[in-house]
């Protein structure tokens, strides 16, 4: 099943520009507020309300006070949960982002639901190499592929670990921003949902690489609908599909995203699924993640 009506979210208490992360993620601009975190705060609950209206069972977790954790409300980079049980953990390039793997958070999901194993990858931070969970990665969870752009954030040799342990097969090419940059993150210029595929294929340079991608995507039945470098920089790739309790599917995004779609990129979208966003002006100008990063998709089976 590719798409979940259960996320967990963290809520932050100590939101703001990382200096650690800023250096390979030139989506990150340092604001001079003062009350960053406060306008984080804003923004998180409106947008768990918008989630929640919407018939979307959300798991809201507030961060601890120390240590300070200027990223934690982007919780799918250190931690995700499958279908069979597996609660993977994942190695981390900022230091002070490693602080954001908490017991308490995995031991409230153990209360609602199975898990059978950790398969817990941190501990190749020891030899700088990392893997930044489903930022780094996209999973067609169906068709069992992991697309996945490298960067210092993205190891080949552990994507090859997580997808040999979890039975994916890898689809690796390399990603760039407008000033050939690599792409920090896989999941700001690409979203798989059920039928189809958002992704900036201008951003993958090596002509076989876009080729493989795309027949890849083909070939799994979806769809793919190009977004532009322009529109990544809005974070209109970091989109993620989720589903309500009724098994409506939705396509959640922010409005900056929203609002750098063209109206034919909005048909085409919403002949699938209706469109979900909220403002998150502040934590994607100082996180440099957006909608999607927000969200850890829940796979764990319910308990009854």
């Amino acid at each position: 099943m590719q798409t979940t009506s259960h996320i967990l979210m963290v809520r932050p208490t100590a939101f703001g520009f990382n200096p650690e992360t800023a250096v390979n993620n030139l989506f990150q601009v340092a604001d001079a507020d003062t009350n960053i975190n406060e306008k984080a705060q804003i923004e998180f609950d409106n947008f768990v309300q918008v989630l929640r209206s919407a018939g979307v069972h959300v798991v809201v977790v507030e961060d601890r006070m120390e240590p300070p954790t200027p990223d934690s409300v982007f919780p799918n980079n250190w931690v995700s949960f499958h279908a069979d049980g597996t609660i993977v953990l994942y190695p981390m390039f900022a230091v002070n982002r490693r602080w954001e793997r908490d017991k308490e958070v995995l031991a409230k999901l153990e209360k609602m639901f199975v898990h059978r194993s950790v398969f817990d990858l941190t501990h190749y931070e020891a030899d700088e190499k990392f893997l930044e969970g489903t930022g780094s990665m996209i999973l067609d969870r169906e068709a069992k592929i992991v697309y996945a752009c490298l960067s210092p954030r993205t190891d080949r040799e552990v994507l090859n670990i997580f997808c040999e342990k979890l039975a994916y097969r890898p689809v690796v090419f390399t990603a760039v921003d407008s000033g050939g940059t690599a792409i920090y993150h896989t999941n700001v210029m690409m979203c798989v949902a059920d039928s189809y595929v958002v992704i900036c294929l201008e951003s993958i340079i090596d002509e076989k690489e876009r080729e493989q991608v795309v027949k890849e995507i083909t070939q799994s039945g979806k769809q793919i609908i190009p977004i532009s470098l322009q529109q990544v920089h809005h974070f209109a790739g970091n989109m993620l599909q989720v589903q309500n309790q009724q098994a409506e599917r939705y396509l959640v995004m922010s409005s900056q995203a929203y609002r750098s779609l063209t109206k034919e990129q909005v048909k085409q979208l919403e002949q699938y699924n209706p469109i979900l966003h909220a403002p998150l002006d502040a934590i994607e100008q100082n996180g440099g993640g957006s909608a999607r990063c927000m969200l850890a998709e829940i796979f764990l089976p319910e308990k009854s």
